[in-house]
């Protein structure tokens, strides 16, 4: 069984040296970014050398750090792209510099707002596809972009850019657009949403509160700017022993096929208990 990716590193495509260090630091998933790590000035420079590093075909994904590799050589784990905004003058450029690219694993589309934007892009390129939905008018849209196109592999929030739309100022005030996608996604049969990214790369407790609450609404993993980010992310994400004891309980009661039956503590089970005990089981290395 292969786990699903719990960390997603974004770095900027303009500097190769540091998306070399990225491919090495243990991501799930590295995304190199086009859109906003990257000035106006930069973004030809940084569409070009992220072509030239995904010209080779990746090998299969590992789960363990990498020696650092130099740039261009091929990657070792998944690389997404994040190419610029649908209404930017730059996308057309990017998605035609990436277009069948070997090493090219998939697509973030962001600040999203209509399914239509998805299947534009789904018909000018074969690769898996993600959606950010990074607006007021994103999120109310958020189960028809889900099922925009077969192409389409999951989507996400950015938190930044809904703030500011939203005018919100605690953190709490996004718990209901998170809700929001995360149902949407599982309507849509697609993988639960990971989380936006934690701004403060020094403030790592932050980062593990903010995990855990993210990981109760629903998230499944979470987007990273800094590699110290990635094992505060894991270990959140992670089920922990007590939880992976349970769920191996409630899988071996389940396979009598006894029906709904309680557990010896007195814990009732049923169907979605054991499906929620398998998808637990699932983040679990495989043998």
């Amino acid at each position: 069984m292969i786990r699903p990716p719990l960390t997603w590193l974004y770095v900027p495509g303009d500097r190769p040296h540091v998306v070399a260090k990225a491919l090495a630091a243990g991501a799930d998933v590295v995304v190199v970014d086009l859109e906003d790590a990257v000035a106006p000035d930069r973004k030809e420079y940084a569409r070009a050398a992220t072509a030239e590093l995904l010209a080779e075909p990746q090998p299969q994904p590992q789960r363990q750090p990498q020696p650092q590799p130099q740039p261009h050589q091929p990657v070792a784990v998944p690389v997404h792209v994040r190419v610029n905004a649908p209404d930017s003058p730059w996308v057309a450029a990017d998605l035609a510099a990436l277009a069948g690219l070997p090493g090219l694993a998939g697509l973030r589309l962001p600040k999203v707002t209509a399914p239509e934007q998805v299947r534009q892009v789904a018909v000018a390129t074969p690769v898996p596809l993600y959606a950010l939905l990074e607006s007021a008018l994103g999120i109310e849209h958020a189960y028809l972009i889900a099922t925009a196109h077969p192409a389409l592999r999951g989507i996400a929030i950015g938190e930044a850019d809904l703030r500011a739309d939203l005018g919100v100022r605690a953190d709490s005030g996004l718990d209901w657009p998170r809700s929001r996608v995360i149902v949407a996604a599982r309507a849509a049969g697609l993988a639960p949403p990971p989380q936006s990214v934690h701004p403060d790369i020094r403030d790592l407790d932050g980062l593990a509160a903010s995990c855990a609450h993210g990981r109760a609404l629903g998230f499944l993993g979470r987007a990273a700017i800094h590699p110290r980010q990635l094992p505060v992310i894991e270990r959140a994400y992670l089920p922990t022993p007590a939880e992976i004891e349970h769920a191996e309980a409630i899988t071996e009661a389940a396979a009598a096929e006894q029906g709904a039956q309680a557990l010896p503590d007195g814990r009732f089970i049923d169907a979605a208990v054991v499906a929620m005990a398998r998808r637990t089981l699932s983040l679990t290395p495989g043998p």
